[in-house]
């Protein structure tokens, strides 16, 4: 069986790799833009076949799709990070909303049947009243970020292709992951990165933004895990939370990784940091896609966390 996996140097696209070169007779395609880093595929990379390709450019995408024909196609690749997209608000809603049509055109003009999951997020729902916890999927969207909106976007594009198309698209809105390769920039790598380095004496403190919003953590592992069993067992045109259920304060994950890593390290609030409209409470529901595939998280959330700090150690 061949998939494509968009954005497979990418965090959950070189975890889903690694998932499915476990799995039997399985044929890894990926695509990459020709300047994204490799390190996270390093391992991997005489076991799968990477395609540089843009996903804003139609005609590329349509030809890989067009040879390749995969059975699956997991669509990961996006402008991912939700502070850049404050900054880079038209590059995010461009790369993330017209990225997943040229893949939804390129399958439909190819004239086969495809299974396809669209990576959404949690942050389509952005704004949560404290009766609407734990959040299920028919909660209203109210994204609070650019990155928030162009996820809504590709959401609503996915049972808009459905609908009018017949597409075999499933939906999956993840809440945050974490784990090993997860970027500098996202929290629980960037308050490891700074404790490594403080514990090393490279810098005075750690410097933190809003520590008081709430965000439900599932390791990378088990979220690919998830993203396998969505194109196994779950319903075409649906949407599914991908979730622990469990919320944890930013304050708290820093506070578990201090401890972890045995670390005497002062705690900073950095302006800089805070961002314009932040989420502050967000935590799934799984019990949807629990019922439909029988997945359930297995790594323990300090794990995760001991992991990360083992990871940036290595680098640093």
């Amino acid at each position: 069986m061949k998939i494509l996996i968009t954005g497979v140097t990418g965090f959950a696209g070189s975890h889903l790799a690694d998932f499915a070169l476990a799995q039997e007779g399985v044929d890894v395609y990926g695509t990459a833009r020709w300047r994204s880093p490799s390190q996270n595929i390093e391992h991997i990379a005489d076991k799968i076949t990477v395609i540089d390709a843009d996903l804003r450019d139609a005609s590329s995408i349509e030809s890989l799709v067009a040879d390749i024909k995969p059975a699956r196609i997991f669509h990961l690749a996006a402008q991912s990070y939700v502070v850049s997209s404050w900054k880079l608000p038209s590059e995010t809603i461009t790369t993330n909303i017209v990225g997943t049509v040229n893949i939804f055109e390129a399958v439909r003009r190819a004239k086969y049947s495809p299974r396809i999951l669209v990576a959404c997020s949690s942050e389509e729902y952005g704004y949560v009243e404290p009766d609407e916890v734990p959040i299920t999927e028919e909660n209203p969207l109210r994204p609070l970020s650019p990155y928030g909106v162009s996820k809504v976007g590709q959401d609503l594009l996915s049972y808009q292709y459905f609908k009018s198309y017949d597409l075999d698209v499933i939906r999956t809105r993840a809440f945050n992951h974490t784990g090993p390769r997860r970027g500098r920039v996202f929290v629980c790598s960037n308050f490891a990165i700074q404790i490594v380095e403080a514990q090393k004496g490279l810098r005075p403190h750690v410097s933190v933004g809003n520590l008081d919003a709430v965000r439900d953590f599932t390791d990378v592992r088990d979220t690919v895990r998830a993203y396998w069993l969505a194109l196994e067992a779950a319903e075409a045109g649906d949407v599914y939370n991908i979730c622990s259920g469990t919320g944890f304060s930013i304050r708290e994950i820093l506070e578990r990784l201090i401890a972890i890593s045995g670390a005497d390290v002062k705690v900073e609030v950095e302006p800089d940091r805070l961002r314009p409209s932040d989420v502050p409470l967000l935590v799934g529901d799984n019990a949807k896609f629990v019922k439909q595939t029988g997945w359930r998280p297995q790594i323990p959330f300090d794990q995760t966390l001991s992991d990360v700090l083992a990871y940036w150690r290595e680098r640093i």
